[in-house]
């Protein structure tokens, strides 16, 4: 047996729905790189639609061109993100969500959203808090 026919052989034994609380569970990892530090916000920058490499590198503060690479190929691994490779020099690549993505990146934006909101209430409770 071959390393894809073992791993369909595990992906057959997976049940139906994932269990982030399991340790073995595959669901741990990609929530991992949906919720790390630049998952989310690489999917919210792709969500209004199709970004070169160097856009989503301008818009997303603070991400290191390594960091940026990796998550996109995590993110690309697990069919949340496509990258177009463009056949010139130099290489042009794009980036953009698939529909796996565009329904991820709905709810990340929810919780984003949320976090925005929210954002002087909680930085009040981490105030008291750190002075108590």
């Amino acid at each position: 047996m071959n390393e894809r026919e073992e791993r369909l052989a595990t992906l057959r034994r997976l049940p139906a729905r994932g269990n982030v609380f399991n340790e073995e569970c595959p669901s741990r990892d990609i929530l991992a790189h949906v919720t790390g530090r630049w998952g989310g916000l690489i999917l919210g920058a792709l969500r209004p639609g199709t970004k070169r490499f160097s856009e989503l590198r301008r818009e997303i503060g603070g991400v290191t061109e390594k960091m940026l690479a990796e998550t996109l190929r995590n993110l690309e691994r697990d069919g949340l993100v496509t990258r177009k490779v463009h056949p010139v020099i130099p290489p042009h690549v794009d980036y953009s969500l698939t529909p796996m993505g565009v329904e991820c990146s709905k709810r990340v934006a929810a919780l984003q959203s949320w976090i925005e909101e929210h954002v002087k209430q909680i930085v009040r409770c981490r105030i008291d808090h750190d002075t108590l």
